[in-house]
């Protein structure tokens, strides 16, 4: 079968990929949804899509992420566009959400900050969630800045304003309700740096180098002077970083130190309270 007399269920046969990412990449070519795909399977493609598709399915079997193949990723039911000059967000940082929004009222009007905003997912997924909010996105990166704020106008969120920071070196004194960051927590030398997905993520983004809590030190360290008293300091750090992480927060003064776990039930979230 030659490439131009594919069928929509061939083309994702051929593709050598799974099949979600064939779906995903195929739907992506066609400009149409996944259920499309099952209805239409029989339905032949014309050359320039199916030429289209092989050469993303090409690059996904090099391992080039789906999300920046497409340049969108889902997240708090939010469709983010992504770039490589940002993290993929990913479904374990939707537990950072969870637990921050239990802790913010939604009557009342709140400042938040969000350190390391990258796509900016968090502080787009809080914005939604608390429109009395007000909350302010800082990255280090120029370019991560440029892909958050385009996503907060594709949205149209307008409680959110970015800053160009290294974490707190251009943030104003506050004070803030909340404080939330996802910040890079991946050691220096960890074999996972050199697998999937993780290979074309900028590395800023997944490692600060050393044992990988460097940056968590920072955030934990200047969060008690910017926060109101009660207020929350929430971070989301590695598989095996939970016990190192809730002693920064004790040494830092915070109080009802929490820890919440993701859907696989690995720690991932410590949050504790401003006295």
């Amino acid at each position: 079968m030659t490439i131009a007399s594919l069928t929509v269920r061939a083309a994702q046969a051929q593709s050598g990929l799974v099949p979600v990412d064939a779906q995903v990449l195929l739907a992506h070519v066609l400009g149409v949804n996944r259920a499309w795909l099952i209805a239409h399977a029989a339905d032949a493609l014309d050359a320039t899509g199916a030429a289209a598709f092989m050469a993303l399915a090409k690059r996904r079997r090099d391992g080039e992420p789906v999300a920046y193949l497409t340049g969108t990723r889902e997240f708090w039911g939010l469709a983010l566009a992504v770039t490589p000059a940002v993290l993929i967000p990913r479904p374990e940082t939707e537990t950072l959400v969870e637990l921050v929004l239990a802790r913010l009222p939604a009557d009342r009007p709140i400042a938040v900050l969000d350190l390391g905003t990258g796509s900016g997912a968090l502080a787009l997924a809080i914005a939604h969630e608390r429109p009395h909010a007000r909350v302010t996105a800082t990255d280090v990166s120029p370019d991560a800045l440029a892909v958050a704020e385009g996503n907060v106008r594709r949205l149209a969120l307008g409680n959110v304003a970015f800053l160009h920071s290294d974490w707190y070196a251009a943030v104003p004194a506050g004070p803030f309700d909340a404080i939330v960051s996802n910040p890079p927590y991946v050691a220096a030398g960890d074999p996972h740096l050199a697998d999937g997905d993780l290979r074309f993520e900028p590395a800023g983004a997944l490692s600060p180098g050393g044992d990988g809590l460097g940056a968590l030190r920072i955030i934990v360290g200047g969060a008690r002077e910017r926060l109101v008293a009660g207020g929350t300091l929430a971070v989301e750090h590695g598989h095996d970083q939970s016990e190192a992480v809730q002693a920064l927060f004790a040494a830092a003064g915070f109080d009802a130190i929490t820890v919440a776990r993701d859907l696989a039930g690995i720690p991932r979230v410590v949050a504790g309270r401003a006295p």
